[in-house]
């Protein structure tokens, strides 16, 4: 019996290696729309996009951002702004790539855009916080995929969202990691009503990678914001000590995982693009797929003592 099981579990094997393996022969006819191109993968990606003769357009946010992509890049990427937490400005953009693409529609559009502060501990928060995340992460993601939809049923096209690792597991409190769970129920709804369109959704979910969004200087400094005006009866059962062992800690934890190559991640959004049969979800860096996925199978109880304690202890605890 269990040799039955080994052969069916290496055939399994070999033709998914080989079916994953099965590419696009041309992306010259091919128009693909990234957000968040400023810095970061979407940079890395429109960049690498370009090189292999795909039609990107690209969206910034600043002009600066733009303008510096445009000219580390060939004629054929072209850039608009975008705002994707603005209604008229997602309208515009929609308006522009349709000009571009014409009757072939969109091939691709990936959802790349996201911010991450403030993130820290769930009280220090206020609602605004939450708010000013999940605009970007969340509803900036759905409003800007909705809004595409008709150019991507038209081209058959394939929709790549960037989620995280902290989408299947909450390692801090914030607007971060509750977005990126939207992220991953909204992707998998979006697949499977857009299965009989042909138009195929795939989810990017990273590990700790040196980006904008993991600067522990940006980091420190919002969670000093938050510190800093939390009301003294909270900051009194956390002690004064809490803050700066916190932020030591974390500056540890993020010197120690955060990985300087984006390129594991672009390889991702690439493949996604690029594939005949792209994967429902990718996961991207070491730590995702040997610490924070594994993590995310455990019991709860398990990480929820791992987390408690590596991360410091507030000075009026009960346990």
């Amino acid at each position: 019996m269990w040799l039955y099981v080994l052969l069916v579990s290496c055939l399994w094997a070999a033709v998914w290696y080989l079916r994953d393996r099965q590419m696009l022969s041309s992306f010259k006819d091919k128009y693909v729309f990234i957000t968040g191109c400023d810095t970061g993968f979407g940079n890395m990606l429109a960049k690498r996009l370009d090189k292999k003769g795909f039609h990107v357009l690209a969206g910034c946010l600043t002009l600066k951002g733009a303008d510096s992509l445009q000219r580390a890049t060939s004629p054929n990427l072209r850039t608009t702004l975008i705002d994707v937490t603005n209604s008229e400005s997602i309208r515009k953009a929609v308006e522009w790539v349709r000009t571009e693409v014409g009757e072939k529609g969109l091939f691709g559009l990936v959802n790349n855009a996201g911010v991450a502060n403030p993130i820290g501990p769930t009280e220090w928060m206020r609602i605004d916080d939450y708010r000013k995340v999940m605009a970007v992460n969340t509803f900036g993601v759905i409003e800007v995929s909705l809004a595409f939809l008709p150019l991507l049923k038209q081209a058959r096209g394939r929709v790549v969202n960037i989620s995280s690792v902290l989408g299947r597991l909450s390692g801090n409190g914030g607007g971060y990691c509750v977005s990126k769970y939207t992220i991953e129920a909204f992707s998998d709804s979006l697949r499977r009503d857009m299965y009989h369109f042909g138009v195929k959704v795939s989810i990017v979910e990273p590990g700790f990678f040196k980006t904008a969004v993991t600067n522990l200087e940006s980091i420190e400094a919002s969670l000093r914001q938050l510190w800093d005006h939390m009301t003294p009866e909270t900051r009194r059962s956390y002690g004064e000590d809490f803050f700066p062992n916190y932020v030591k800690v974390q500056n540890f934890i993020m010197n120690i995982i955060c990985d300087p190559d984006l390129s594991k991640v672009t390889n991702c959004m690439e493949h996604a693009l690029q594939a005949k049969h792209p994967r429902t979800r990718y996961s991207a860096g070491w730590d995702a797929k040997f610490l924070w996925l594994p993590a995310s199978y455990l019991p709860a109880f398990i990480v929820d003592i791992a987390l408690a304690t590596i991360l410091p202890k507030p000075a009026h605890r009960v346990r």
